[in-house]
C-alpha cells in the first residue's frame, strides 16, 4: 500500500482535482500543504500538532447552516468520513492500531473539558467526576461494540481540548506536563488526518460543501 505522506496525497489530488468541485479541490490543496509542513517538525511536538490540527481543520470546514453547531457539523463530517471508508481504515486506525492510546486519552482528565470548567468555576462539588465517568463508560461501550463513528468522535473531541490548550496559550511550550498525551495526540493525528484526506480524495463525487474562505 502506497505511504500515507503528503507527498503521494498530493499525487492522488493531482489526479482527481479535476473531477472535484472548486471548493472541495481548495479544501484538499490546503489540507496536504499544513500535512506537509507537519512533516517538517520531527523534533517539535507542539507545531506538529498544531499544524496536523490545522489541516483537518481544512479538509473539513464549510459554511455553517443555521441552527448548526461546530460539534454538530464535525460529527456529521465524521459520519460521511465512516460511511465512504470502503478500505475502514479508520475504523482498523481506532481499533487495531492505537487501541492502547485512545483507552489512555479516554481515561485523562486533562483533556476533558468538564473538568477545566469545573476547577475555573472553583465547583466543590466534584460533578465532573461523575461526568467523566458516565463519558469513560460511553466511549468504552463504543470501543466494544465497535461504533467507529462514536470513537472518533470522543478521541476529536479530547484532542480538540488539547487543541485549545495550546491554541488559547493554555499550555508551555514544549512543557513536560503535557508530553505524554501530546505524543500520543501526534501520533494519532498522524494516521487519521492523512486517512481522513485520502477517504476524501477517493470520493471526487461527493461534495463536502463550501469552504468560508474562497479563493477569489
Amino acid at each position: 500500500m502506497q505511504p500515507l505522506d503528503a507527498a503521494s496525497l498530493k499525487e492522488q489530488h493531482r489526479r482527481v482535482r479535476d473531477g472535484q468541485t472548486q471548493h472541495d479541490s481548495t479544501r484538499l490543496h490546503r489540507a496536504i500543504s499544513w500535512l506537509t509542513r507537519a512533516e517538517q517538525e520531527r523534533d517539535d511536538l507542539d507545531a506538529r500538532f498544531i499544524f496536523q490540527w490545522v489541516a483537518l481543520n481544512a479538509a473539513y470546514a464549510c459554511e455553517f447552516n443555521d441552527g448548526e453547531t461546530e460539534r454538530k457539523r464535525f460529527r456529521g463530517f465524521i459520519d460521511t468520513l465512516v460511511a465512504l471508508d470502503r478500505e475502514k481504515s479508520l475504523h482498523n486506525a481506532l481499533f487495531l492500531k492505537f487501541s492502547g492510546p485512545i483507552r489512555t486519552l479516554i481515561a485523562n482528565k486533562y483533556v476533558f473539558e468538564p473538568f477545566w470548567a469545573a476547577l475555573r468555576a472553583h465547583d466543590p462539588s466534584e460533578r465532573w467526576k461523575q461526568s467523566f465517568a458516565g463519558s469513560q463508560r460511553a466511549a468504552m461501550a463504543a470501543i466494544i461494540n465497535n461504533e467507529t463513528g462514536t470513537v472518533l468522535a470522543i478521541v476529536f473531541d479530547r484532542l480538540y481540548v488539547l487543541r485549545n490548550q495550546l491554541i488559547h496559550g493554555g499550555a508551555t511550550w514544549n512543557s513536560q506536563v503535557n508530553r505524554h498525551q501530546l505524543r500520543d495526540a501526534v501520533a494519532i493525528l498522524e494516521t487519521l488526518v492523512p486517512q481522513v484526506v485520502q477517504i476524501m480524495l477517493a470520493n471526487p463525487d461527493h461534495d463536502f460543501g463550501e469552504i468560508q474562505y474562497p479563493v477569489t
